[in-house]
């Protein structure tokens, strides 16, 4: 047979090729296929679904509907169609009150019995009922629950129930695949999936709950439910969602499970929840504040504020400190202060890390128990001065306090702010106080209206300053910037 040249060249090519598929591939090459088949593989959610559904119950909540107080009327009298309309129709002396009835979800964590869900869920109930996914039904008894961390628990009586394995919400990461089984919309057992979308989210009215953030559909019926990870754990309590509708919308919100068992074991061995104080008020440290106050990262917790005869006062901080750490954490920033104190019982003592006049020191405190705070009174000051001064660099039309304002304020010096006359960027009003002005790590006491006009006139253009105001009974810091221009 004759074989032409280009033949015989494709055929020694195909040969080679089928040799070189026939051989092992290098093990770099392994890798990186295995590493490429791992990034596109999906998690498979069977067998985490048949392990951890049967740790999951249903909660269903009774409360009694009691119809308001109202007279007697006749379906002749020209009223009664106006309250029919409306739904306020009186119920006749005698007739049964009615029953609302609401769902949500929940999951053991004791074999003898214990379950945590919401607080909201079971707000208000007569009758809380727990459903197991093997269909027996228990009457629920409240152990206790505790509002600002939105955790209930419950007491039923069985044995050798199925429990879950508690997580640990720190080791979760942005990204990382979890699930959720509940209750949506009184549908049970439902399970579904998402990834962390954020975590140490702050939500407004609500700022000891760092919460996690995910995009696995929560809806009703979810609340109280939990959170897993892939190894099976618990890492949250559902607890929020945002939404338009009502419905999902891709924002949903859990409770660190870490968070809800410190509560949760509070309920359980006293039937309520003690937390730590230790008595100031605080704001978040800008880039800006940083920068005025010699501090070289944007962290920790600016105090505005030092509550007199509290922990903090008798322990030596001072308004002006900035605390950074608290017994060697990181206070990341304001949010991150009251989630550590509050978690430490009342009586220990921490070391907190502050900044003062440009150099760190280490201050002990002992905690006190955190109470339910009440409405501070707004202080009222003296009539200002007549003569009204120019606007300073500023912008700020500064006045001395006369003797009567600062012994209504109880302070012993400060500079009214009495007229904004230039665009201030910043959280000043008039009728706000000065205490104090720091700039460039220095912090000086405000003495007079002369004085601190000066001190804004030496200063280069655009620089930081950093002011400690009163404004009725509340202290606190605004940080602007001098303008650029004259």
């Amino acid at each position: 047979m004759i074989v032409r040249p280009r033949t015989l060249v494709a055929a020694l090519a195909a040969a080679v090729v089928a040799l070189a598929a026939a051989l092992p591939l290098p093990a770099a090459a392994q890798n990186q296929n295995s590493n490429q088949t791992r990034s596109i593989a999906l998690p498979d959610f069977t067998d985490l679904y048949d392990k951890q559904s049967p740790t999951v119950v249903s909660v269903d909540v009774t409360q009694k509907a009691r119809a308001p107080r109202m007279p007697e009327i006749s379906e002749d009298d020209p009223f009664y169609e106006f309250f029919r309309r409306f739904g306020q129709v009186p119920r006749p002396r005698g007739a049964p009150e009615r029953e609302a009835q609401s769902v949500g979800s929940g999951f053991i964590i004791s074999s003898d019995g214990y379950v945590i869900t919401n607080a909201h869920v079971v707000d208000g109930a007569d009758e809380v009922s727990i459903k197991l996914a093997d269909r027996r039904e228990f009457k629920a008894k409240v152990v206790g629950t505790d509002k600002r961390t939105d955790v209930a628990l419950l007491k039923i009586d069985a044995n050798n129930l199925p429990k879950v394995v508690i997580g640990d919400p720190e080791k979760l990461r942005v990204g990382e695949w979890v699930f959720a089984i509940g209750k949506p919309f009184g549908l049970e057992n439902t399970i579904t999936s998402g990834i962390v979308s954020a975590k140490g989210r702050d939500l407004p009215q609500e700022n000891l709950v760092p919460f996690i953030q995910t995009d696995a559909a929560i809806n009703p019926g979810n609340s109280g439910g939990p959170l897993f990870n892939l190894k099976g754990e618990v890492v949250g309590i559902n607890s929020l969602i945002y939404s338009r509708s009502g419905g999902f919308m891709g924002l949903a919100f859990a409770i660190p499970i870490d968070v809800a068992m410190s509560a949760v074991n509070q309920l359980k061995d006293k039937g309520r929840v003690t937390r730590g104080r230790i008595g100031v008020q605080i704001q978040e440290v800008t880039k800006e504040t940083a920068e005025a106050f010699g501090l070289k990262q944007t962290a920790g917790a600016l105090v505005n504020s030092v509550e007199k005869g509290g922990p903090a006062e008798k322990a030596g901080v001072e308004p002006g400190d900035i605390i950074l750490k608290v017994d060697g954490r990181d206070v990341a920033n304001s949010s991150t202060l009251p989630r550590i104190i509050t978690q430490v019982k009342p009586g220990t003592k921490v070391t907190l890390t502050v900044w003062r006049k440009g150099s760190q020191r280490d201050v002990g405190v002992t905690v006190a128990e955190l109470k339910e705070a009440e409405p501070a009174a707004q202080a009222k000051r003296g009539g200002a001065p007549k003569e009204k001064a120019k606007p300073n660099r500023m912008g700020l039309v500064l006045a001395d306090l006369t003797d009567e304002q600062k012994k209504e304020l109880d302070v012993k010096g400060g500079v009214l702010v009495e007229e904004i006359a230039g665009v201030v960027r910043g959280n000043v009003q008039a009728g706000d106080v000065i205490l104090a002005m720091v700039s460039r790590g220095q912090t000086i006491e405000a003495k007079s209206a002369a004085q601190i006009n000066d001190l804004l006139a030496k200063l280069e253009k655009g620089a930081p300053v950093t002011l400690q105001l009163r404004r009725g009974e509340n202290t606190f810091y605004s940080t602007l910037r001098l303008p650029n221009g004259e």
